[in-house]
């Protein structure tokens, strides 16, 4: 893997937007056009360059990033391992800007472009996160960078299932994360998945009493959009609505389909990793032979 030629450079447009000179905005504007709603006139945007607020971002951002050479890296680090698992991988142009703490998006594939909003990674106790969610803010981070970039690849790669059935959700969610195992197995579970290491922990510890939870009170094959909330989305905790609920991390449902393609992946070993996201969840499931 490292032996693959590859070398990716970040095109800063957040620094360019801040530095472009009046007389030359239509230019600048005709080069990144796709960043331009033509619904918004050319005072719009001279407005936002002068903006206090993106003016701050853009400090804050200068800050945490004096240099992209770091993620730079872990971008190049990753796309080496997609290239070696996945052939046919397309390397993207990829273009960094402020969007307004949009952490919703803080990064966007459109084509062959990969938009990176700097300003959500500047880190979880950075104040002008103040008011947003824990939960949110701990993705926050650019330590998070590496994998919210593989969950937004793995959207062209693993089939969204086709049924509702609880089981094919957390699977699914079990692939994104065993795909991460492949595509950055330097990085630690806990920054896989967004957990800290207490949480990480309290899933190991109580990994058991969960699966019995969903066995028991017949979840896997229940097609209630409710358990979406309860236990795959990111939340401040999982709902078992039990009194362990305040100690629970959110989307523990993820937790528990990563452990089941583990399983899998560990009684088929070698299987390479485009060949095991092919399989159905039911295949999965089967061969897997979970017991935790």
């Amino acid at each position: 893997i490292d032996k693959i030629q590859l070398q990716i450079k970040f095109d800063r447009f957040d620094l360019k937007f801040g530095l472009v000179k009046k007389e030359q905005f239509e230019k600048f504007k005709n080069k990144y056009s796709y960043l331009f709603p033509a619904q918004f006139p050319d005072s719009v945007w001279i407005r936002r360059k002068n903006d206090t607020i993106q003016n701050l971002l853009q400090n804050e951002v200068n800050k945490i990033f004096p240099s992209l050479n770091e993620i730079e890296k872990e971008t190049e680090y990753i796309y080496k391992h997609l290239i070696y698992h996945f052939p046919s991988t397309k390397v993207p142009n990829f273009i960094t800007l402020i969007n307004n703490v949009d952490y919703q998006n803080k990064i966007i594939f459109a084509d062959t472009i990969v938009l990176i909003s700097l300003d959500t990674f500047l880190g979880t106790n950075n104040k002008i996160y103040q008011g947003i969610p824990n939960y949110i803010k701990s993705d926050m981070d650019k330590s998070r960078f590496s994998s919210i970039l593989v969950d937004k690849v793995a959207n062209s790669i693993i089939t969204k299932p086709n049924n509702r059935f609880f089981l094919d959700r957390i699977i699914y969610n079990g692939k994104i994360l065993l795909l991460k195992d492949f595509i950055v197995p330097s990085l630690g579970d806990e920054l896989k998945i967004g957990y800290s290491k207490e949480q990480i922990n309290w899933a190991k510890q109580n990994e058991e009493y969960i699966w019995k939870y969903f066995i028991e009170n017949e979840l896997l094959f229940s097609t209630d959009d409710d358990l979406i909330d309860r236990f795959i989305m990111p939340a401040p905790f999982s709902k078992f609505y039990l009194e362990i609920d305040n100690e629970s991390p959110g989307k523990i449902g993820q937790w528990i389909g990563w452990q089941i393609l583990r399983s899998f992946r560990k009684k088929n070993p070698s299987l390479k990793i485009s060949e095991i996201l092919s399989l159905s969840s039911e295949e999965l499931f089967k061969k897997a032979n979970y017991k935790p």
